[in-house]
């Protein structure tokens, strides 16, 4: 169960660091569907900087439980927001798009108190 945990929650933060960095880096397959879901420009950074500390907390858990259980747990109320973002922006097809981040982050947290 260690093991699976370890490499869920690298796995997990590596995904969800590289999304932070996109956005950052406003790359276009991270903006666009913002931009069709109206969500202000002057979000993206404050959305990226979320993304990129729980991707860090995830990676902290592994030294303290705590942070690492916090982290997930934000991560997975974040990408559930974005799944309704896209549903109330009418785009309710990619809203399983946010899923596929949300499912690594709820393992993780999952398999921590599992452990």
């Amino acid at each position: 169960m260690n093991i699976a945990y370890h490499v869920v929650g690298i796995v997990a933060a590596l995904w969800i660091g590289f999304s932070s960095f996109s956005l950052f880096t406003e790359k276009q397959f991270v903006t666009e569907p913002l931009e069709q879901y109206s969500v202000p420009k002057s979000w993206w950074n404050w959305l990226a900087t979320a993304k990129g500390a729980g991707a860090l907390g995830l990676i902290a858990g592994f030294f303290i439980p705590a942070v690492g259980i916090a982290a997930a747990i934000c991560l997975v109320l974040y990408f559930l927001g974005a799944s309704a973002t896209s549903i109330r922006a009418g785009h309710a097809g990619s809203a399983i798009f946010p899923v596929l981040y949300l499912v690594p982050a709820a393992a993780t947290v999952a398999l921590q108190l599992a452990r």
